[in-house]
C-alpha cells in the first residue's frame, strides 16, 4: 500500500529529528531510522495499530514520545502528523478530510 505524508507532516518530521539532533549529536538519525521503520510497518500492516479517534489511526514511536497519525483511504496510507504524545493533543484534528 502506498503511504504519503501531507507536506505538514513532513515538516513536524523534519523539525522534530532537527530539535533531537539539538539535543544530542546523532539523536536526530536514531528517530529517523524509528521514523522509518513505523512507516514500513505501517506499510506491511496498516489496521494493526489502534484507532486515535475515527478514521485517524495511531502508531506509537519506542524511544521517542512521539506518534504517527494516519488516515486510510482507498489504497493509500496518507499521514497527517508526527506529533508528540504529550504537547497539544488535538491540533492536528482540523487535517482530517471528511470521506
Amino acid at each position: 500500500m502506498q503511504l504519503i505524508f501531507l507536506a505538514l507532516a513532513r515538516n513536524e518530521l523534519a523539525e522534530t529529528k532537527r530539535f533531537y539532533n539539538r539535543q544530542q549529536q546523532g539523536l536526530g538519525e536514531s528517530f529517523q531510522r524509528e521514523a522509518e521503520t513505523a512507516v514500513r510497518l505501517i506499510q506491511e500492516r496498516p489496521l494493526a495499530w489502534q484507532v486515535e479517534i475515527e478514521p485517524v489511526w495511531r502508531f506509537l514511536f519506542d524511544r521517542f514520545p512521539c506518534k504517527m497519525l494516519y488516515i486510510i483511504r482507498a489504497e493509500r496510507i496518507v499521514v497527517i502528523a508526527v506529533a508528540h504524545q504529550h504537547r497539544q493533543p488535538d491540533y492536528w484534528v482540523d487535517r482530517v478530510i471528511p470521506t
